[in-house]
């Protein structure tokens, strides 16, 4: 039995083998893939197996005012589930079941599931899980409902709330709740569920979730606009969407390209300022129109296919841009969102920043909704360079509120931002933020420190 009260209570609710205490195994739990910021150490890894073993962690923690932070597969990119000292890391890794319904289009899932799996387990009753992150493969649902994550062919089908018909959430204080339920429409009362989703735990923790499944959509084909100008290329992107809803629409700017071909080839010249690739499932009359307004806004090069196999290669290569990018040191990853026509100013606005704190920012994004990936990149081991990362990260996050954007689109607040988060607010909102944050959590245990 752990000698300390916390611990003590904690192994007596929960069965053998889910408190876990050894250090090294802790060690692991303490960080996402926001290495930038410093994390603390808990005091225990909960890696609960059911609603029953969060609620009884939940129940301790609020007996002894502890806090919990919760985490998915650890793949955040903000430090939202980065521990801190002295709390209850709660995992929900091992919470892995699913049912799907084919009759009622919907599928039933705990948080543990990775998103590439509940596609899997869809796909076999010939239906589709839309939201896809470009980390689908290892990012879990439990972590995508918690930033309301979006992805790549979000411009068109939407985000993580758009596919969340249910919910069953475990309060702070131990009790569980269900929200919404299995039907599309749905008005009764306040609409709760989607004040979770996006919260980042820190209202409650989601154990379960129904998801809205979409027939299998029609093979994708690919437009590849090449620009020798970035700023061409978001010229591009304002003409598409005024007219078309791409299934894709995604953009890398020429370091972002350079950064894959040193990992995967794709014979792309080094003049290519940037690489503009849109996909289409409604056939080839959009595949033209989109190649036609990148021949207008200035593309080098333009070409077009309709094999689906050459659109998932060129696909692949935007999902692995950040990891490329992160090989050349140290980085601080933006995910900024401006209203379409303002995506010009974005880029411009982007380059002017890396050129005034001299620091390399890559740009990648899903340029189809104005939400941009700025790259801020630096050497951890030069503090010159490390400062003036910091501030280029703060520029531009400036920028994109000048312009009437918002400081995250997909990524979450966490740690990384949340002292941006009132700026984006105002006032009010932030006032309105922390009442509904204390009248669901009045002893901030749920993931405290990471908004407002």
């Amino acid at each position: 039995m752990a000698e300390h009260p916390v611990l003590a209570a904690l192994e007596a609710q929960l069965p053998e083998g889910v408190v876990v205490t050894d250090p090294d195994v802790v060690d692991g739990y303490r960080h996402d893939r926001a290495l930038t910021i410093e994390a603390g150490r808990p005091a225990a890894v909960v890696r609960a197996t059911s609603t029953a073993d969060v609620q009884a962690t939940l129940r301790v923690a609020s007996r002894f005012s502890v806090p919990v932070v919760t985490r998915g597969a650890g793949t955040g990119l903000s430090g939202g589930s980065a521990a801190i000292d002295g709390c209850i890391t709660l995992s929900t890794e091992r919470m892995r079941s699913i049912a799907v319904d084919p009759a009622a289009m919907v599928a039933t899932v705990q948080p543990g599931l990775l998103n590439a799996e509940v596609k899997a387990a869809v796909a076999q009753h010939g239906l589709w899980y839309p939201p896809d992150p470009s980390s689908f493969e290892i990012c879990s649902i439990g972590g995508n409902l918690a930033t309301n994550a979006g992805g790549l062919c979000c411009v068109k089908y939407g985000v993580t709330t758009d596919y969340v018909l249910g919910l069953e959430v475990v309060l702070a204080d131990g009790r569980a709740v269900r929200l919404g339920g299995r039907t599309i429409k749905d008005v009764a009362g306040y609409d709760l569920k989607r004040l979770f989703v996006g919260s980042e735990g820190t209202l409650g923790v989601i154990t379960e979730a129904t998801l809205r499944l979409r027939p299998k959509p029609a093979p994708l084909g690919t437009v590849a606009g090449m620009f020798a100008d970035v700023v061409d290329s978001g010229r591009a992107v304002t003409q598409i969407m005024a007219s078309m809803r791409p299934g894709a629409l995604e953009l890398m700017d020429g370091a972002a390209i350079a950064a894959v071909e040193r990992v995967r080839p794709m014979d792309i010249g080094p003049a290519v300022g940037a690489l503009l690739i849109g996909q289409s499932d409604v056939g080839s009359a959009e595949l033209s129109a989109m190649a036609e307004a990148c021949e207008k806004a200035g593309a080098t090069f333009v070409a077009v296919t309709e094999d689906p196999g050459e659109g998932d290669l060129l696909m692949g290569a935007r999902r692995m841009a950040i990891p490329c990018v992160e090989r050349l040191g140290a980085v601080l990853i933006e995910d900024v969102g401006v209203p379409i026509p303002q995506i010009p100013a974005l880029i411009a606005g982007v380059r002017a920043v890396s050129e005034r704190r001299d620091t390399a920012i890559p740009i990648i994004g899903h340029a189809g909704d104005g939400n941009f990936h700025p790259l801020v990149t630096f050497d951890r081991g030069d503090a010159d360079a490390t400062l003036r990362a910091g501030t280029a990260f703060d520029d531009v996050m400036e920028v994109a509120l000048s312009l009437g954007g918002t400081i995250t689109g997909e990524h979450g607040v966490g740690m990384l931002k949340a002292s941006h988060l009132g700026a984006q607010l105002g006032a009010v909102a932030t006032e309105l933020t922390r009442t509904i944050k204390a009248a669901l959590d009045p002893q901030n245990i749920l993931n405290p420190g990471k908004w407002v």
